[in-house]
């Protein structure tokens, strides 16, 4: 399993951790009960700190993506994953409001947001 998030320089080593695990578990890379390296494990595999590490465990078990057992390590929390989308649905939606907003002060019709989409994720090496 590769926990090794795609670096992002505008956002802390320890958000894109979090980013990239709970991308795992959505997409069902890390199914329920996935046990995760331990936290000095992951921070010599990503050369980082242990306590960025640290950092993005807390913060995962904290919005309950993942459960710690003291001595036993961390794992992928049952959650429904129904419930996780609809979580991100209203933050997209959120960010949606936001681009409309923009593109009527700048009169960008909704072909034109489209194509810019789509050019993001070429650009990303993502494609739908």
């Amino acid at each position: 399993m590769n926990l090794l998030p795609k670096t992002e320089e505008n956002k802390p080593i320890y958000q894109q951790i979090v980013d990239h695990v709970k991308k795992l578990i959505t997409t069902k890379e890390m199914p329920i009960g996935s046990k995760l390296p331990s936290i000095r494990q992951l921070a010599k595999e990503l050369e980082v700190s242990p306590i960025t590490t640290k950092r993005a465990y807390e913060e995962l078990e904290r919005e309950n993506y993942i459960d710690t057992v003291p001595s036993k390590g961390s794992y992928v929390a049952a959650r429904d994953l129904d419930q996780i989308k609809e979580e991100y649905l209203r933050k997209i939606e959120v960010h949606m409001r936001k681009i409309m907003l923009l593109s009527e002060f700048c009169d960008i019709t909704e072909k034109e947001l489209a194509m810019m989409f789509h050019l993001l994720r070429i650009q990303d090496g993502k494609t739908l």
